[in-house]
């Protein structure tokens, strides 16, 4: 089988041509070739003696994943879903702004983890990405896209933010990232490349010694109560471990970079103001930004969009406490590549999809019998989920007292 260099990263590529007999400033020759000019044929490759470029051609390939289908939003946002073989499928999203190009890179077929508002966790997990199926989406897009008028490529930031809890795909994603950031490859900052993780504490603390990437927190409730029921991986690490081991990693850094809180606004549950009061409180002695996120709706949630004025009082309560607070604008919801819509295709591993689609169908037949919107206590009956209410009692808080009679 041929060797996929899109697997190795920069002292990969050279340890490989050391080992067939090649000199080390091939590697960086090579490397430069398939991500500074986007080359994919070796014969194009015209600063390789052509007995270098016959035996590449015999012994190695720069395959990315396949495209399966392509769809485009209305806002200009582009979605690809990628063949990653093995009944697989994932989803890459390209944001084109006017001063930047972000892609959401997807790490994982499937994910590994169940956040109770996030689409790909329904669909349960089949495996990690390689290093070429990671990279091979960035190399993928921008070939795609092609370069601008100033000769530079389409795609400014990366995020890993797309299929898949990155850290749980450690090495891979590090060899990845090693790219992405690489002079000789695409050479991106290291403010442009964004780790997201839900909270894989171990894997935090190993970061210092493989990255500088900026990084982005999944949080979504100032508690451990209810982000025990949002993001299930907060039972084995709770918050304060969790806080601990993202402040152990910026401080490592350099510069004076913070990471990004990203908090999905779900209504009825996280989105009180009480909830933002708590968070505030929470986040004090951690220096950081703050990301809302309105929750776009999904199939097999019954979570609904916060409203603009939760939003709005949200926000400014954090504003007031001193944060520097973004809500992220909703972006391609009508081809489902908004932020915790992706799914793909997964041959499911986990059988967890199943279980989804079957409880959603005992739904559905006990609202038809019933002819009756069902109540959040046979709903949580129906998923296995049970959601501590927290928000009825910030609620209570916060509504005036009855004048006495």
């Amino acid at each position: 089988m041929k060797q996929n260099l899109l697997d190795f990263d920069f002292q990969q590529l050279t340890a490989w041509f050391a080992e067939q007999g090649e000199k080390p400033f091939r590697a960086r020759q090579v490397l430069r070739w398939i991500y500074k000019s986007g080359e994919h044929d070796f014969d194009a490759m015209s600063d390789l003696a052509k007995t270098l470029r016959e035996k590449l051609k015999q012994t190695a390939c720069i395959q990315a994943p396949m495209v399966m289908r392509e769809e485009t939003a209305s806002d200009g946002t582009r979605k690809w879903l990628l063949d990653v073989g093995t009944g697989n499928a994932v989803e890459t999203v390209f944001i084109p702004e006017d001063d930047r190009g972000t892609l959401c890179v997807s790490t994982q077929a499937g994910c590994a983890l169940d956040c109770s508002f996030c689409a790909t966790g329904k669909q349960g997990f089949n495996r990690n990405l390689t290093t070429a199926e990671i990279i091979g989406q960035v190399w993928w897009a921008n070939h795609e896209l092609g370069k601008g008028a100033d000769g530079n490529w389409p795609v400014t930031n990366v995020v890993l933010m797309g299929m898949g809890e990155p850290l749980l795909n450690f090495e891979n994603v590090m060899d990845a990232l090693s790219l992405m950031m690489e002079d000789q490859a695409y050479g991106l900052s290291k403010r442009r490349v964004t780790i997201s993780t839900s909270g894989v504490v171990p894997a935090i603390d190993r970061l210092k010694n493989h990255t500088d990437a900026s990084l982005a927190v999944s949080l979504h409730a100032p508690n451990d109560e209810l982000r025990n029921e949002l993001v299930p991986i907060n039972r084995k690490y709770p918050i304060k471990e969790l806080l601990r081991s993202v402040s152990g990693y910026m401080d490592t850094l350099s510069d004076r970079r913070v990471p990004v809180i990203e908090y999905t606004l779900i209504a009825g549950v996280n989105d009180h103001r009480q909830h933002a009061r708590e968070l505030a409180v929470l986040l004090k002695d951690f220096p950081c930004k703050i990301n809302l996120i309105p929750f776009n709706p999904f199939a097999l949630s019954d979570y609904r969009r916060p409203s603009s004025s939760s939003i709005s009082n949200f926000r400014q309560i954090l504003h007031e406490a001193g944060y520097t607070v973004t809500v992220r604008t909703t972006r391609a919801d009508d081809i489902g590549a908004a932020c915790g819509q992706l799914v793909g295709e997964v041959g499911d591993n986990t059988r967890r999809s199943q279980r989804y689609r079957d409880a959603a169908e005992v739904q559905k037949d006990n609202e038809s019998r019933s002819n009756l919107e069902q109540n959040n206590e046979t709903a949580a009956q129906v998923t296995g989920k049970r959601f501590s209410r927290a928000d009825n009692l910030a609620v209570a808080i916060d509504r005036p007292p009855r004048p006495s009679v």
